[in-house]
């Protein structure tokens, strides 16, 4: 027997998809590139979905296309094929070369302001805001994951060594002491740092309040110079070297290598990102603590407050004035303090709004996490010219310098000064090939 449709149900079926089609259309789709990975890749997808969830006129494609600079080479590479991302997850460190794209990029103050939505800066944590915005106060991208250098210590290893695990030492001389007791109670590494050059020099320069590039550390104007030989870092890095001569200090690695030293408990002292909060917690089969980076009460200013790392959210230039407004409203959405500070408790950096640090204290997070509002507490501080960030053209090369020239100290093949004074120099050549190379 065959069933025969009726005509009028029919039509109501054609019309019915042709709505649903219709409907499909008129959503706005952008694409969103980022370089996180394992548990903060799965955050990342969350809160798109959150946001495609929340109202049916846009929807935020993200994608993972592969680490802070492989994303940045395929965006830019995107970009001059005429199909990049709407929004690009950049690193601190990648800002100087961003903002010389002008063309490349759209600031976020100005898609906020098309689009018709809120946007103040002054709600940012000072030091977040500070870094992604330009002399007229005005944000060129939007900040997102910020974290910043911390001190973190295994109580257990302290309390074996005769040291109160319920105290981290403050300042470098008060670390030293801790080494001296952890070596000989049998640690056979007292301390470690990850991203030596980020926390022992960068953030270590603007905890001290001494300056690292010349024109405000760079946010004056892009023919700034290093300058982060100066008596203060260098002291610190003669100390560094005499720390590995003893065997208080043991170099892991450029990056967060080290991390696995300290969480496997090989390590009893470490200094790196507060990000690593959400690893260490999983990992560490040992009470431990966060602390405020540590530093020389002997310096004027000292301490002052530490700079952000993480990555910012940058717009690309070139696309419609409906796919600015999805940008636009998705940004809005991640500014709200209830998602700041989920995202936060989750990962380990920093609510990067004010409301969003009270609405993670009034909580009670910090209670139950004691030492993880330490790295806002750093950050809160008003900040000076030498401590605001580090803002050069080509960051990332300027680091890799850095990393081989320190690596010579810790080796003895150079005195503190020799290499600090050749990573000065040829760091600045790699400015003056940036600036050279992007003159307009």
């Amino acid at each position: 027997m065959s069933h025969r449709v009726p005509r009028l149900t029919r039509a109501a079926i054609v019309l019915a998809l042709a709505c649903a089609a219709t409907a499909a259309q008129a959503v706005t789709e952008i694409q969103w590139w980022h370089a996180q990975t394992g548990g903060n890749n799965e955050r990342i997808n969350a809160l798109a979905k959150k946001f495609n969830d929340s109202q049916t006129d846009y929807r935020v494609n993200a994608v993972y296309k592969g680490s802070y600079p492989e994303s940045m080479a395929a965006a830019i590479a995107a970009f001059r094929a005429g199909n990049a991302p709407h929004i690009l997850q950049v690193f601190d460190v990648g800002t100087g070369t961003m903002m010389a794209s002008k063309g490349a990029i759209k600031p976020v103050y100005e898609v906020m302001a098309e689009a018709g939505e809120k946007f103040d800066p002054k709600a940012y944590v000072p030091a977040v805001a500070g870094y992604y915005t330009n002399s007229k106060g005005q944000m060129l991208s939007l900040p997102f994951n910020s974290s910043t250098t911390v001190f973190w210590y295994n109580k257990d290893a302290f309390a074996k060594a005769g040291l109160d695990p319920n105290r981290a030492p403050q300042t470098w001389p008060e670390v030293v002491s801790a080494m001296a007791k952890l070596k000989a109670s049998g640690h056979a590494c007292p301390f470690t740092t990850g991203w030596q050059t980020w926390t022992q020099l960068e953030s270590f320069s603007a905890w001290h309040n001494v300056p690292f590039l010349t024109k405000e550390n760079g946010f004056g104007g892009p023919d700034a110079k290093l300058v982060f030989n100066g008596p203060v870092q260098v002291k610190h890095i003669e100390n560094m070297q005499d720390w590995i001569k003893k065997g208080y200090f043991v170099y892991g690695g450029r990056k967060n290598e080290p991390e696995a030293k300290f969480y496997s408990g090989e390590c009893a002292m470490m200094t790196t990102s507060s990000a690593a909060y959400a690893t260490i917690k999983q990992q560490a089969k040992f009470k431990f603590a966060e602390s405020t980076l540590p530093y020389y009460a002997d310096v004027p200013g000292a301490p002052q407050n530490t700079i952000i790392g993480g990555a910012s959210l940058w717009v690309m230039s070139g696309k419609k004035k409906e796919e600015y407004k999805a940008v636009a409203k998705f940004f809005s959405f991640l500014s709200q303090p209830e998602i700041q500070a989920e995202f936060s408790q989750l990962t380990g950096y920093v609510p990067i709004t004010m409301a969003a640090y009270e609405l993670t204290k009034k909580s009670g997070f910090y209670e139950k996490n004691p030492g993880a509002d330490v790295a806002v507490q750093q950050l809160i501080v008003k900040t000076t010219s030498n401590s605001r960030g580090v803002r050069a053209g080509n960051f990332p090369q300027i680091r890799d310098v850095m990393d081989e020239e320190l690596e010579a100290v810790w080796a003895g093949k150079k005195t503190a000064k020799q290499g600090l004074d050749d990573a000065v120099k040829r760091g600045n050549e790699v400015i003056d090939r940036f600036n050279k190379a992007n003159k307009s």
